[in-house]
């Protein structure tokens, strides 16, 4: 069973840039890196089909995303803080409404 090769990012990146410098045919890329056209002809058409994203103002959808997970995660840390006061709150007002030993007369 074969299993399939990861490309990192740059990798890829840096095979179809060399693809587009039309210094080599795609077959003598392909054979030098191992790679089989296909998968370098996919990568070149995925390239240009994303090129423009480069270019766009304002944020990516990554970064929305990242910037949405940083705000729920802010808010679950502020909801922690005001449930750890309510607590200690409550601990300190049952000490002095019942006592400081009120652990050991309820259970």
């Amino acid at each position: 069973m074969n299993k399939r090769n990861h490309y990192s990012p740059e990798f890829k990146s840096m095979v179809v840039l060399e693809v587009l410098q039309e210094v080599f045919t795609i077959n003598e890329i392909a054979a030098k890196h191992g790679i089989s056209p296909v998968v370098i002809s996919r990568w070149k058409s995925e390239f240009l089909e994303r090129a423009s994203e480069v270019f766009k103002k304002g944020p990516s959808a990554a970064e929305k995303e990242l910037q949405e997970k940083n705000e729920r995660v802010a808010q679950l840390e502020r909801k922690i803080g005001q449930l750890t006061y309510e607590v200690d709150w409550l601990k300190k007002k049952s000490e002095e409404i019942v006592g400081p030993d009120w652990k050991k007369r309820f259970r």
